[in-house]
Formats: C-alpha cells, structure tokens, sequence
C-alpha cells in the first residue's frame, strides 16, 4: 500500500519541532555553566528565555497568517535558516546584551514551525486528525530528551559556547530539508478517511477572533504555560541545588520530555475517542498536582518519578488546544487563529523562566515559583469548562463579520 502523504507531513513536523524547540526549551542546561562563566546572574540569563518566547508568541500569528497565504513550506524553511543563524551568533555574545538579542532571534524563528505545521498537519487528516496533531507536539518532547542531553554533552566537552554553535549547525542541517518535504493537501480526498474534507465552520477572522471559544481557548493555554514553563526551565538547576550531579539533572528534563512524548500520543488517542475538551481538563488537573509535588523532591530517584509524571500531563494537554481550534473554526484561518493562540500561549510560557530566575535571586529558593505556578494551572483547569461549541446562529453572525 502506498505511504498516505499526511503521515510524510507529520515526520517532518516532528524533527521540525524536535529541533526547534529543542533548543529554545534546553537553554535552563545552560543557565549554570553560562552564569559561571560570564558572571551574568540567573535572572539575566533566564531573561534570554523570556526574550526568546515573547518574540515567538508575538510572531506565531504573523508566521500562521504566512502559512495560510503562502503555504507552510516556505514559512519553515525561512524560519530554520533564521534559528541556525540566531544560535550562531548567540554563541559568539560578549555580552548579556548581546545574548538576549539574539535569543530574539531565536524566538523569533521557533514561532515559524509549531503554529503553521499543526495547521498543516490538521488539513491532511480527518479520522486520526487528534493523533497527527499530538505526533507533530511530540517533537516539542523529543527536543527536551535529545537536545538537553546532547548540550549538556558538548557543555561537558567544549563549552557552553561550542555547544551553542552546534545546535545552530542542527538547526539548518535538519529542519531546512525537513520543512521543504511539506506540501498542501490535495483537494477534498478521501484516501482511506484521512484528508481533510466534509462540511467546515465558516468562520471568518475576525469573526473567530472576537468569539468567546477563542477567548477560552488561549487564556486556558496561557494560564496553562504560565503554570508550567518555570518548572520546566529550572528542574535542572533545581536538581543541581538539591545535590544531584549535573549531568544527571540534565537527563531529568530529558525524562520530562520522553514522558511528554508519550502523553501526547495517549492523549491525542483519547480525544479521538472521548473528546479533546474532557482530555484536556483532565490532563490540566494533573499538571497542577504534579506541580505541588516539587516542593517535597531531593534525591534523583523522586525526581525522575516526579518528571514522569509532570512530563505526560503538559505534554498530554499541549495538541489538544490545536484540536480544539481546528473543530471550532475550520481549516481555512487554522494557521491564523491558532498562531494567534500560539502566541499567547508562548507570552505565558516567557513568564515562567523569569519569574522563577527572580524568584531565586531574591528568596534563595523555588519554593514560591512552584506554590504559584500550581495556583496558576488550577486557575487555567476552571477556565477550561468554560468552552462551549459555537452554535449555528454564532457560526452564521461570524461568518457575515
């Protein structure tokens, strides 16, 4: 039988995001060798991660809107070349400075792959569209597990710098080839159930963007990245303080990633079959638990369990949002509408590794960053049951905005 194309369009998602996002996730590996270093404080350097989201999430809409006009295909590749160069030169900063503008860079190519990919991605598919959407997320979880160790490997090798230059190197070496492999779909097909077709929400921009389901999707996916990127960013500086080896705290995110990697394909399975909007509460709940329980880990072991669990709960929730969005709003404004969920999404996730720099630099501990990120992510589980299906008459209304 012949390879049905969708799944071609979802491996090239998956080294895409694993590398690109690969790198902007494994900068909390370089905070310590970097800090010791230069002398730059944890803050400041933890500000390169804020600076490096904030340009994602503010670019994700414009690089989804690109991808709906011009095509997925030229939106990534652009978006490689610009990352390769981005790390490049951030790994020749002489100063902070220097270094926070270039992790802009960085940002701001990473917001060309998740938002127009996903939106890609939902096109190909129909029957399995949950589980393609969750296999292209599950790069973001690869990335954690081989890139992080991969830098925590060239840190021990050469430096933190070298390792820097690296990442770049992978960056056009692997995601330009993969993104020219993408391609539109073909007009309405019905190969096997899998191709987009079938009747659509017709919903314009403006009209989705002003709607409350589009409310309640992104404050939901930023209250949830807000709840969970500073325990993310710092669980490897974190094991470091509690006495665990650095090289073995660097595999703790690692197992966070590899765990994420499987809650995205169980719960991509499961909303296929129970619906995206109950996974997705569920998983929320989860994460705001296993948050909590950062506060009582010192030893390697607990923190391994710990990431384990932490690592299928974001990585579960995370292609939900995408699902959700695509059934509401349909598939011709997908890139827009979900670049301009990525992008709040991604000003939350800047928050985390900031706050949770300040958080240490000024109360020598994480203990706050962990009571209020827990707080947070209850915060994004109570607006969750707040989406609603848009009603016949709300579609009609969008669509004559």
């Amino acid at each position: 039988m012949r390879l049905y194309y969708g799944w071609v369009i979802v491996a090239a998602g998956i080294v895409v995001t694993c590398i690109g996002f690969g790198t902007a996730m494994s900068l909390g590996v370089f905070l310590q060798p970097t800090a010791a270093e230069t002398g730059w404080s944890r803050t400041a350097i933890s500000t390169a991660a804020t600076i490096a989201f904030l340009c994602m999430g503010l670019a994700s809409m414009m690089w989804g809107a690109l991808s709906d006009r011009y095509g997925t295909r030229l939106v990534v590749t652009v978006g490689g070349a610009l990352l390769g160069l981005g790390l490049a030169a951030a790994s020749r900063a002489a100063t902070i400075e220097q270094f926070l503008l270039m992790f802009g860079i960085v940002g701001l190519a990473a917001g060309s792959f998740y938002a127009p990919l996903t939106a890609s991605a939902t096109r190909w598919f129909t029957r399995h569209r949950s589980l393609a959407v969750a296999l292209v997320s599950a790069g973001i979880g690869l990335g954690s597990t081989v890139v992080a160790p991969f830098a925590r490997w060239a840190i021990s090798a050469y430096d933190w710098r070298t390792a820097l230059f690296l990442l770049g190197v992978a960056a056009w070496a692997l995601i330009v080839p993969a993104g020219l492999l993408v391609r539109r779909p073909p007009a309405p097909s019905s190969s096997g159930g899998s191709a987009a077709g079938g009747s659509e929400p017709d919903f314009t921009v403006a009209g989705a963007l002003r709607s409350p389901q589009f409310a309640a999707i992104a404050l939901t996916h930023f209250a949830c990245c807000v709840a969970h990127s500073g325990p993310i960013f710092h669980m490897v500086t974190d094991a470091i303080d509690c006495g665990v080896a650095p090289m073995a705290a660097a595999t703790v995110i690692g197992v966070a990633g590899l765990a994420s990697v499987g809650g995205r394909i169980v719960c991509g399975l499961l909303a296929d079959r129970f619906g995206a909007k109950e996974v997705l509460i569920v998983g929320l709940f989860v994460q705001a638990v296993s948050i909590s329980l950062y506060l009582f880990v010192r030893d390697l072991s607990a923190f391994y369990a710990l990431a384990m669990v932490f690592g299928l709960a974001y990585g579960g929730i995370m292609p939900l949002y995408a699902t959700l969005v695509r059934e509401y709003f349909g598939a011709a404004i997908m890139g827009t509408v979900f670049g301009a969920v990525a992008m709040l999404s991604t000003i939350g996730m800047a928050i985390g590794p900031w706050s949770g720099g300040w958080v240490y630099d000024n109360l020598g501990s994480y203990f706050w960053l962990y009571i209020a990120s827990c707080g947070i992510g209850l915060g994004a589980v109570a607006i969750a049951f707040t989406f609603r299906p848009p009603q016949p008459r709300q579609v009609l209304a969008a669509a004559m905005a």
